[in-house]
C-alpha cells in the first residue's frame, strides 16, 4: 500500500492481544504507558479477576474524563502476515471516550525494538525468527480515527 502525501496522519495498526485481532491501535511514541480502553478490554473477554488495581496516577492531557479501572498483562502478537513477534504487554485499563481501542506506548515499542516512521506510515521491528516485521497503516482508518479524536 502506498502512502498518499499527508500532513499529520497517525500510525494506526492492528494487533492481536489474547489471540483476537484488535483494530484502531494507535502507535503513540509520546506515551509512557500502554492503554487499553474499556470497550476493547471487555470485547476481548478478559476475565475481570485478571485485572489488578492501579494505584498510580495516570496523567493524560487528551481526555476530559477518564476512569482508570486497573491494569492487566496480556500476551500480544504484532504481525504482518509473514513474520510475527509476541510479547507480554502491561496495559492500563481505562474507561474513557476514544476513537482508538488501544494506545501502544514506549514500553512496548522498546520491547519490540521498533522503529516507527510517520512519514512512511510504517513500523518495523525484528521478529524472533530474525525476519523483519513491517506493520503498515491503513491510511483511511488512521485519518478517520484522527478526525474523530
Amino acid at each position: 500500500m502506498d502512502v498518499v502525501p499527508h500532513d499529520d496522519d497517525p500510525v494506526v495498526v492492528s494487533i492481536i492481544p489474547m489471540g483476537r485481532r484488535v483494530h484502531k491501535v494507535l502507535i503513540d511514541q509520546g506515551n509512557s504507558a500502554n492503554v487499553i480502553f474499556w470497550d476493547a478490554f471487555v470485547g476481548l473477554g478478559v476475565p475481570l479477576d485478571q485485572m489488578c488495581p492501579f494505584d498510580d496516577v495516570l496523567v493524560w492531557l487528551a481526555c476530559d474524563h477518564m476512569e482508570v479501572r486497573g491494569y492487566t498483562d496480556l500476551r500480544t502478537t504484532f504481525l504482518d502476515g509473514e513474520a510475527a513477534k509476541t510479547i507480554v504487554v502491561w496495559y492500563i485499563v481505562v474507561k474513557a471516550l476514544s476513537s482508538y481501542n488501544i494506545l501502544t506506548g514506549r514500553p512496548s515499542l522498546n520491547r519490540l525494538e521498533a522503529v516507527v516512521s510517520t512519514a512512511h506510515l510504517k513500523m518495523k521491528f525484528p521478529a524472533d525468527t530474525g525476519h523483519i516485521v513491517t506493520l503498515r497503516v491503513d491510511q483511511a482508518v488512521a485519518q478517520k480515527c484522527y478526525e474523530n479524536s
